[in-house]
């Protein structure tokens, strides 16, 4: 029998720790406010002096301070955003829930993290000092006061992500605990950060422009610094794969090559044709030093669990390939560039999963994987394109970006949509046998499924046991009489979750091999008998034991789409801010953009 669970709570957190987190985010954000007030009315010169410092500091010398500071302060806490998400999805893999917001001690970086990019943007808004425009494209808050563009959008940017903390734990009050990273309001969390990284290339944008391209700054100097801006950008347009990174998606496989082709597709076209020549090379490189010393510290340094790094170097390659012929022609080079990231670099992506991703991708993907992938990597590739010619402030008429913007959300619709999209095999059962049990392992599974056609050739058929303190993922293999049988011992008491998971095609499912009792949902024990039969049951009612059930599907709708709507504002107001600066023309100074960059490059 297996030892009693001692219960955790489910649902939303505890009001105690409601009370504080409010109460802390209040005074944060109070003496952010004070500070401001105090920097702008001349009763403190702490700000100035910073701003000051960051304006004379590599590699943003040259550029006005409220650029330079709050660029800096934004990029650190990026990465302390980025370091918290990846360790605390480790936890909720491993651990499974927590007790509540501050119990969980990954939920502090990300808290700092995001508060800093909202902090970053309010400082980019109040440091210009008296009736100093911060550029042509300022806006203006009061009689007396304007703010750069990229500054407001930082700052909505870094509070949006910060909305998904109150949201998130609403949502858990009203479904229950949705344990996966693709919940709505965690995608805000992610979100947020990932694209302030566009606010950011906008706040340097006015920067220039402010003094007239007059910055002093080096060809090398402003390759470094938009290389490390485009490669952050990358590992935030990257973070959406994560449940891949660890080895346990809870939607299709598909869903994969279209993330990784969209991410590369957008941020390396931005990358090669606004930093200059080998930027996509550079972006990638920073991209793999940064996420891979994210995963590393989380996992040998802090003894969770390691997340694979997708890796972009053949995508960089054939953009920068591509490039030679075709710079100039931004648009063509963006659509051109999301073809081949979505054809040559999946099947690169391809050959990559087979040494380096916990789940490999099978020929079941093959068709709908490359077609999701081309999507994704034309959806990209336009909307970096757009990115590119906004920030040289050569963007196309507005009638015309408009519609190249819509075309590529609607792409993106697309192919989610479709990955979305899925059955449960009818009728299937598994029939399982258990080897000896020894300390709470078991030491063989086999399963043989009813039809067997129900893993003809599967994209994935995996014996999966997580949050019993560690992650357990075994590909079952073919034991020659029609059954599978794994290659582990495989974990059946305690506070593990254990099931089997098949994933051909469409079809998704999962089967209970071990569940313990949770008092906190009135769940029952499910016990690892010796052998037994199992149905095939959609397999979020597993992975996502905590969801409450009987819970209208209407309000679930409602809430989705109070989510996108959200998120659609974010990104229409990104879009907004780079049409508003790209209206004052393009950098006055030649030698800041396209070709012209790459000679100053090569010559640096």
């Amino acid at each position: 029998m297996a030892a009693p669970v001692e219960p955790k709570a489910a649902g939303g957190a505890a009001l105690d720790q409601i009370a504080i987190a409010t109460g802390g985010a209040v005074v944060l954000t109070a003496a952010l406010l004070l500070g401001g007030w105090a920097h702008r009315t001349g009763r403190t010169q702490v700000l100035a002096k910073a701003a000051a410092f960051f304006e004379r500091a590599a590699p943003t010398r040259g550029l006005p301070g409220w650029v330079g500071l709050p660029t800096y302060a934004a990029m650190v806490s990026l990465i302390t955003a980025l370091l918290g998400m990846y360790w605390d999805i480790s936890l909720h893999i491993s651990q499974g829930r927590d007790e509540g917001p501050l119990a969980n001690i990954a939920h502090y970086p990300i808290l700092i993290g995001l508060f800093g990019i909202f902090a970053s943007g309010v400082l980019a808004m109040v440091l210009p000092l008296g009736r100093e425009k911060p550029g042509p494209a300022a806006v203006r808050i009061t009689k007396d006061w304007y703010a750069p563009v990229g500054g407001v959008l930082l700052a909505g940017a870094g509070f949006y992500a910060l909305l998904g903390f109150p949201l998130d734990d609403a949502w858990h009050r009203v479904f229950g605990q949705d344990v996966t990273l693709w919940g709505p309001t965690h995608l805000m969390l992610i979100g947020g950060a990932g694209l302030s990284l566009v606010a950011l290339a906008v706040l340097d944008r006015e920067g220039r422009l402010a003094r007239q391209g007059s910055t002093g700054q080096t060809a090398g100097r402003q390759f470094l610094y938009r290389g490390m801006m485009m490669g952050g950008f990358l590992i935030g347009l990257s973070v959406f794969q994560a449940e891949w990174d660890f080895g346990v998606p809870q939607f299709r496989m598909v869903h994969q090559p279209y993330l990784i082709a969209a991410a590369a597709a957008c941020a390396l076209v931005v990358a090669r044709l606004w930093v200059g020549r080998y930027g996509a090379l550079f972006a990638v490189g920073f991209y793999l030093l940064v996420r891979g010393g994210v995963a590393v510290v989380v996992g040998p340094a802090l003894g969770e669990l390691f997340a694979t790094v997708p890796f972009y170097l053949g995508e960089a390659v054939i953009i920068e390939l591509l490039a030679v012929v075709l710079a100039r022609r931004v648009l063509a080079f963006g659509v051109v560039s999301g073809v081949l990231v979505g054809t040559v670099g999946y099947a690169v992506q391809y050959a990559w999963s087979q040494v380096a991703f916990p789940l490999p991708w099978t020929p079941d993907m093959l068709g709908e994987g490359l077609f999701s992938a081309l999507l994704g990597g034309v959806a990209g590739g336009i909307a970096g394109a757009l990115l590119v010619l906004g920030l040289r402030g050569r963007l196309p008429r507005p009638a015309v970006s408009r519609s190249l913007l819509a075309t590529s959300l609607v792409l993106v619709a697309v192919v989610v949509g479709n990955a979305l999209v899925y059955t449960v095999p009818q009728g299937a059962n598994a029939q399982v046998t258990l080897g000896p049990v020894r300390d709470g392992m078991a030491e063989s599974l086999s399963v043989r499924m009813d039809p067997p056609s129900t893993v003809d050739d599967p994209t994935w058929f995996t014996l999966t046991a997580w949050q019993g303190g560690d992650l357990h993922v075994d590909r079952l293999v073919p034991a020659g009489d029609g059954s599978w049988r794994t290659t582990e011992p495989v974990p059946v008491s305690g506070d593990w979750k254990t099931l089997l998971r098949v994933h051909e095609g469409r079809s998704m499912g999962g089967v209970e091999i071990y569940l313990p009792a949770d008092p906190a949902l009135n769940a029952s024990l499910v016990p690892a008998d010796p052998s037994f039969t199992r149905p095939v049951v959609p397999e979020h009612e597993i992975l996502q034991r905590e969801l409450k059930p009987g819970v209208p599907v209407s309000l679930f709708t409602v809430g989705s789409i109070v989510v996108l709507g959200l998120s659609l504002a974010l990104v229409l107001s990104l879009a907004w801010g780079v049409g508003r600066t790209a209206r004052c023309g393009p950098d006055p100074v030649r030698g800041v953009e396209g070709e012209d960059a790459d000679r100053q490059v090569a010559q640096a």
